[in-house]
């Protein structure tokens, strides 16, 4: 869906970030597209890329049950979806939650270290840890309020 819908997103002059489906209960799921700018995103930036989205989703009909469309800011706990992702923010803290357990643990919280596409490096506690990106659920940054850029 993202080689469908990417560029559409970036041809409106916004930063495709990613996109997340929910699968629902009796078929209702979600889709929901990140974007981004380098001033952050407006309601108005939301309601214009969802009624481009909306289109090219009528038209090309890639989901086969109801679901809702959402279009969001990546926020302060934004997801980290592609290896220029993990590259770019490398060295801040994150958390990293896990398909069942790994090494008895469910999440691991700690700075980034990097991605090679098969493991995920993250320092925490003292430790270095290479995650296997196959057991990994997803990966947002932990908010640093102490920052005085977006």
């Amino acid at each position: 869906m993202t080689k469908l819908l990417q560029p559409v997103v970036e041809a409106m002059g916004y930063e495709w970030v990613g996109l997340e489906y929910l699968s629902g209960l009796k078929g209702n799921g979600l889709l929901r597209i990140y974007i981004d700018t380098e001033h952050g995103i407006t309601l108005d930036d939301c309601t214009a890329v969802s009624h481009q989205v909306s289109g090219v989703l009528d038209v090309e009909d890639p989901i086969h049950e109801n679901y809702r469309l959402e279009i969001s800011s990546p926020g302060l706990d934004r997801p980290l979806f592609s290896l220029e992702h993990f590259q770019r923010f490398r060295g801040r803290q994150v958390v990293a939650k896990f398909q069942g357990k790994w090494m008895g643990r469910r999440k691991l919280i700690g700075e980034l270290g990097g991605c090679d596409g098969e493991r995920l490096t993250i320092t925490a506690d003292g430790e270095e840890f290479e995650v296997p990106m196959d057991i990994v659920s997803n990966v947002r940054l932990v908010p640093d309020f102490s920052e005085t850029e977006r």
